[in-house]
């Protein structure tokens, strides 16, 4: 990946972290809503986003994507707004799952029964 994609990676991820929350007003999108990744085309036309919740919180989801898909012309306006760019690109965005299916292999494991390693095996 470029330099300049990466750059612009980063300005669109941080200017995303500062819309949701500093300028929405939805009390629906709470401080746990964050930017997990930002990857631009290499024409700068269009914009894969993954929403992340932090707070373990899963049941709100589906709620939270739409209220962020239908605020995208106001989220677009503003990174406008903020950012430099030859275009402001077209939005995508999705939900990350990666921080749920973490914690829930974080679960799967505590209710695993594993016995101690026996020290005496390791010495043959």
């Amino acid at each position: 990946m470029s330099n300049r994609i990466e750059r612009a990676n980063s300005q669109i991820q941080k200017a995303l972290q500062q819309i949701l929350h500093n300028h929405m007003n939805d009390p629906r999108i709470t401080p746990f809503v964050g930017v997990s990744e930002v990857k631009v085309s290499p024409d700068f036309r269009h914009c894969k986003i993954k929403i992340a919740l932090t707070d373990g919180d899963y049941s709100k989801a589906d709620e939270i994507m739409s209220v962020l898909k239908k605020s995208q012309g106001y989220i677009k306006k503003q990174l406008s707004q903020m950012l430099d760019m030859p275009y402001i690109p077209t939005l995508d965005m999705v939900f990350d799952r990666n921080l749920q299916n973490a914690i829930r292999v974080e679960e799967i494991l505590k209710t695993l029964d594993i016995p101690a390693e026996n020290q005496d095996d390791e010495q043959i």
